[in-house]
């Protein structure tokens, strides 16, 4: 499928899809033809050290394009998609003042969301109200979702009961405003730009096999002392990015509540169910341009040259 595009405004190129589809692939090869530099948009390659679990391209096999938004955070720091949006927007317009092309890639619908349609006026976050609502997940889990859905039930309905980030905001701006989560016609979309998304979909079978040895491949390769190593360096475990695939399981390991095949299938299976609900949250877009396969294909290479050749 080719798309049709304008010419009146700034081109800018988003790749997205299903965790291990090859997205990060097919970006730099598109920054490679196109003179383009990557912005990320994997809430967890924001964090320095967190580099075997989030399958971040390393320094050297970058090829010399410009990596924005990696590597940016210490694991004690929090960040909401409307601190991302604004750190990616900046990094967007320096890159087109520089008339390169901004490639943005990663799976995070939410940040993408935030970047490309924004997000209503929000409260500032309240720490102490976050280490509550915390508090309560952990004590019992499932009662943040609970909790939410008797003051929001619209948001909780949007929010899956395990995405503690996500039901920590909306129950904070809840509590902080005495309102709903803002509607999201109340936000300020990206402007003065023209966008194009391409997003990957491979079989199904594949990827999920895929998955399951890259998630296998991560614990023998070194996951598991790469969190010994973050510990040592004074993260405690209880920061943000050790809730994410893998590293929680890894974490346990460490801690002695998994052996490490327990781990590996562990976060085989929740990588699987990560992918199907990220396929999910794509699918609502009508403005993706879908190609069938896998990022380092040849066809899905020359297919997404071919829409972006008409696009730009």
């Amino acid at each position: 499928m080719v798309v049709n595009a304008s010419t009146l405004n700034a081109p800018l190129v988003a790749i997205v899809g299903p965790t291990g589809s090859g997205k990060s692939t097919l970006a730099l090869r598109v920054a490679e033809e196109f003179l383009g530099e990557i912005v990320n948009c994997d809430s967890l390659q924001l964090y320095r050290g967190f580099d075997i679990g989030t399958a971040k391209i390393p320094q050297s096999e970058r090829r010399g394009i410009p990596h924005h938004l990696v590597d940016v955070l210490d694991p004690r720091q929090g960040y909401s998609a409307g601190e991302y949006a604004r750190a990616a927007r900046d990094a967007i317009a320096a890159i087109s003042a520089r008339s390169r092309l901004p490639v943005i890639v990663g799976g995070t619908g939410f940040y993408l969301r935030a970047l490309l349609q924004g997000l209503p006026q929000l409260p500032a976050r309240d720490e102490r109200l976050r280490a509550r609502l915390v508090s309560i997940e952990r004590k019992r889990s499932g009662g943040l979702h609970r909790l939410l859905d008797r003051l929001d039930p619209a948001s909780a309905a949007r929010i899956h009961p395990r995405d503690t980030q996500k039901l920590v905001r909306a129950l904070e701006v809840r509590v902080l405003t005495r309102f709903p989560l803002p509607a999201p016609e109340n936000a300020e979309p990206l402007r003065g730009y023209r966008i194009l998304q391409i997003g990957l979909n491979p079989d199904r079978a594949q990827l999920y096999e895929g998955l399951d040895a890259r998630a296998a491949r991560m614990f023998r390769s070194g996951l598991v002392e790469e969190v010994r190593g973050l510990l040592a360096g004074g993260a405690t475990g209880a920061e943000k990015p050790f809730e994410s695939l893998g590293y929680k399981q890894a974490l346990a390991v460490v801690r002695g509540l998994l052996t490490l095949d327990q781990a590996i299938a562990s976060a085989q299976l929740e990588t699987r169910q990560y992918a199907k609900r990220q396929w999910t949250w794509f699918r609502r877009d009508p403005d993706i341009v879908w190609l069938s396969g896998f990022g380092h294909s040849p066809v899905v290479i020359e297919q997404c040259f071919e829409n972006v050749r008409v696009f730009c």
